[in-house]
């Protein structure tokens, strides 16, 4: 099992003393600026002089964001590009959310082929975004080393199979959406350019080849099914549903512990609220918290996933409901098949209807109000927006996946404690940075709060929304 290195993210104060000594005071174990995540969190823990663990918390210390602030005003042709760089791994989803937030503010549909293309961009994202955590983030923990590097020396195959299934993936978010991250060619009532029938009869054949790829990966990670924690902990499991597909680019909100609401009721679900100890904000729903991303998707739609997909799962040994939140990367791995699979069947309608050269749907500005809901890699994205009679942005909501998912992770590390108490400062470490690994967080996308007013931190009003 890999360690994060100690010199430089586990300062504990009061270290074990020597056998035979008197019991040291209480230590604190941090981890500080946790690795293999994007942005910037830390984990504390306070331990007693018998490493039994009296508590630990998860912070989220990356500095706040202004993107809500920054549109207002700005002109509903703007909005798309200047939000998809809250994210660069997410901001194909970024985009295509705030297109559908604009279109439904003005009452605009779409047609069928903008559709189908809208779905590929999402499903290249997902197999770009999910095989980068997977591979990169993820395995290194699992074969007991710090990064992917070594394993270009013990798992040459394996890593090039990951390495070219990203890399197809890549393609495929550039063939569709004009660049591999910032999309150019997804605007509101349409696409500004569409691929041609022998770019989409390529990416076939590439798709084609990728599955056979990830049949490889899937028997490298059920060959390691052993090395995943032991930890099952039932929550609530927020995702998009539908009753005809696996939802990832519209359906209504849904989850196992409350009815399917539409979009546009999201803060009912959402619940956002403040923490001190984090400079996003916190949701929850029925309970304390609530799950999104791959897992949650898994569990409410499973039944819908593609034939290979599906196998895949049965493979792996993930079975819904499941419980364990470690198995959010298993559920990633499934995702990739579906994804390729899914894109597949898609490509073929695309082609067997003929491509057509269809102008984006003419836009009538007016005043009103608009929800997007988009499945991301982490999870149900949401965009909501009021635009006044100029098409200007009077105010805007964004609720980031990683946002829902932070007071999860709190309740999973609660619930950890016990199974944490007697272990050495570096097991610790380990087994919690993992936990946090398996969310797959997008901290900075997730943070839009600052104190403005210099109060204390065990204030919970005292942070503004931005």
């Amino acid at each position: 099992m890999t360690r994060e290195k100690p010199e430089k993210q586990t300062p504990v104060k009061n270290p074990q003393p020597a056998p035979g000594a008197e019991p040291s005071g209480p230590k604190t174990l941090k981890v500080k600026h946790l690795t293999r995540v994007e942005g910037h969190g830390n984990i504390i823990v306070e331990l007693d002089a018998e490493n039994q663990v009296r508590d630990c918390k998860w912070h989220v210390v990356e500095a706040p964001r202004f993107f809500e602030a920054m549109v207002q005003g700005r002109p509903y042709e703007d909005i798309h590009h200047i939000v998809s760089r809250i994210c660069g791994i997410c901001s194909i989803g970024h985009q295509l959310c705030s297109i559908q937030a604009t279109e439904d503010a003005f009452g605009l549909n779409v047609s069928e082929q903008t559709l189908d293309l809208r779905k590929l961009a999402l499903h290249a994202e997902n197999m770009q975004s999910h095989l980068l955590h997977i591979g990169y983030l993820v395995l290194p923990d699992l074969l007991g080393v710090d990064s992917v590097l070594p394993l270009a020396q013990t798992h040459k195959d394996e890593l090039v199979n990951l390495i070219s299934c990203r890399r197809v993936a890549n393609e495929f978010s550039s063939l569709i959406c004009g660049r591999t991250t910032h999309p150019q060619r997804l605007i509101p009532g349409g696409m500004e350019l569409i691929p041609n029938q022998d770019e989409l009869t390529g990416l076939q054949a590439k798709l084609y080849e990728s599955l056979d790829r990830m049949d490889k990966i899937v028997d490298l990670f059920a060959a390691l099914s052993d090395k995943w924690p032991d930890f099952n902990r039932p929550t609530e499991y927020v995702a998009l549903v539908s009753p005809t597909e696996y939802a990832l680019y519209s359906g209504e909100i849904g989850s196992s512990k409350d009815i399917n609401r539409p979009a546009q009721l999201y803060q009912q679900i959402t619940n956002e609220y403040c923490v001190p100890q984090s400079t996003a904000k916190w949701a929850k729903n029925t309970g304390d918290s609530y799950l999104v991303g791959a897992l949650a998707r898994f569990n409410l739609n499973h039944r819908l996933l593609s034939p290979g997909a599906r196998k895949a799962a049965d493979k792996l040994g993930l079975k819904a409901p499941a419980h364990n939140p470690f198995f959010n990367t298993v559920a990633q791995l499934v995702e990739c098949v579906h994804s390729a699979e899914d894109s597949l069947e898609i490509i073929s309608r695309l082609l067997s209807r003929g491509l057509k050269d269809e102008k984006p749907a003419r836009i009538k500005v007016k005043a009103g109000k608009g929800v997007g809901a988009i499945e991301v890699p982490r999870g149900i994205l949401i965009h909501s927006y009021e635009y006044n009679h100029e098409g200007r942005i009077v105010t805007a909501d964004c609720v980031i996946p990683t946002n829902q998912n932070h007071a999860n992770i709190q309740m999973d590390m609660n619930a950890m404690r016990p199974m944490l108490s007697g272990l050495e400062p570096e097991a610790i470490e380990l087994r919690l940075s993992m936990l946090v690994r398996g969310y797959d967080p997008c901290i900075s996308c997730s943070t839009h709060l600052i104190d403005v007013t210099g109060a204390p931190k065990d204030s919970l009003v005292k942070f503004v929304r931005v």
